[in-house]
């Protein structure tokens, strides 16, 4: 049989040609879908796409979610996490492979999350906790900050570098909480309890990480809300990254977008206090200038009146008078100093006197057990055949307990 005759040229197809055929039918035959399978393979690229597989027990299908669309996630993806999924079925021409590529993807059971959520958040609302007449103003200048989080990991150390980059002379007080799990928001709402009965500090910030829904559920929880409300300190709230709210955040004072923006906001910066503070300075010293300059032509003005031509004697006479003065000012400030000093000198020798080598040079001595070094300071410390060691003012001397006797010997006078 001659098999060429049955082929046709126009029934021939390139790889090419029927590949986008077969990319024709599956993009346009498949509408987008919603796909639920456990995350596996996942690469985040440098480029800010990523590329991963959804699977389950029997199939896996290749996705692509690109970085336009990931970038608004408000949890990080992680290999073995189960995820809702929401994609359109593509076919990648190169390879000749098929794909979904994700609009939307989510934990899965994010809906019932999402859900309480919106609730909690509306009643809460509705409430009036999150009005701004209930806003409190945040200190411009705190001494002391109360941080509630968790003591490892980096959001204590970013909190810690900025502040002793600002303004080191602020004290951070933490209390540790868990910030994720069961019974974390028992912990925090406890915490904010008990920074406000310390009543030690000027402003509350409770800080966390990213992560996803789930991870920051205890700052969604009502005990949490309401303890912050209930907070008579201002309350920052910086959990998350900025990307990511919480029911805290709408109830708190104030809203950071990360533990490390928190303090920016709560910690002045030292080198533009410095700065404004200079710029007061000049501007006083410069108002000052003007006036003087202002006075001074004043002074020529009236000088040339005939009432005023013994002026320049009266003000040298007044210059002679200031000179007197602070002759007299130098002269007492010298004498205290001079009195200050003398005391300094005459505190500095008793403080010699009761040194402990003064106390040696005086005739007595320190006795050490051999045994551990400790000092005896009773003859019942001491058994016979112990062996001591005896400090002098000068040089020491090592010797052994041959009696005990616990009278009291009195201190003869030579």
């Amino acid at each position: 049989m001659d098999f060429g005759s049955l082929i046709h040229q126009e029934d021939i197809y390139s790889v090419s040609e029927l590949t986008n055929e077969i990319k024709i039918l599956l993009e346009t035959g498949i509408p987008p879908v919603w796909v639920q399978g456990e995350l596996s393979n996942f690469v985040h690229h440098s480029s800010g796409h990523m590329y991963f597989s959804l699977k389950d027990r029997d199939s896996q299908i290749s996705c692509v979610m690109w970085r336009s669309r990931n970038a608004a996630m408000f949890f990080t993806p992680q290999d073995g996490m189960k995820v809702n999924a929401l994609g359109q079925v593509r076919v990648y021409e190169k390879r000749g492979n098929y794909q979904l590529d994700i609009v939307k993807m989510m934990p899965s059971g994010v809906g019932e999350l999402q859900l309480a959520f919106d609730q909690l958040k509306s009643r809460l609302q509705e409430e009036g906790l999150f009005d701004q007449q209930y806003k409190k103003a945040i200190p411009e200048f705190p001494e002391k900050i109360g941080v509630i989080t968790s003591p490892t990991g980096a959001v204590i150390r970013d909190i810690v570098n900025v502040v002793n980059r600002r303004f080191p002379a602020v004290e951070l007080i933490l209390r540790p909480v868990r910030v994720q799990g069961e019974g974390a928001s028992l912990e925090i709402a406890e915490a904010v309890r008990e920074m406000n009965e310390y009543n030690k500090v000027d402003v509350i910030i409770i800080a966390r990480g990213g992560g996803s829904l789930e991870d920051l559920w205890a700052f969604n929880e009502e005990v949490t809300a309401r303890a912050v409300f209930q907070s008579e300190i201002p309350v920052v709230s910086a959990v998350g990254h900025e990307i990511d709210f919480t029911i805290c955040d709408f109830v708190a004072d104030l809203r950071a977008p990360t533990p490390s923006a928190a303090a920016e906001l709560v910690v002045p910066d030292k080198q533009e206090l410095l700065q404004r503070i200079q710029a007061i300075q000049e501007g006083h010293y410069q108002i000052l200038n003007n006036r003087l300059a202002a006075y001074g032509k004043q002074l020529e003005y009236l000088n040339e009146h005939y009432g005023f031509k013994r002026i320049s004697d009266r003000i040298r006479q007044y210059n002679q008078q200031i000179d007197e003065l602070l002759y007299k000012i130098n002269t007492i400030i010298v004498n205290r100093l001079n009195n200050k000093q003398e005391k300094i000198v005459q505190l500095f020798k008793r403080l010699q006197g009761l040194h402990p080598q003064s106390i040696l040079k005086r005739g007595f001595s320190i006795c050490f057990s051999e045994k551990d070094g400790t000092i005896i300071r009773d003859a019942s410390d001491l058994a016979p055949n112990d062996k001591i060691s005896i400090d002098f003012s000068s040089g020491h001397a090592k010797a052994q307990v041959s009696e005990i006797s616990t009278k009291h010997f009195s201190i003869l006078k030579k």
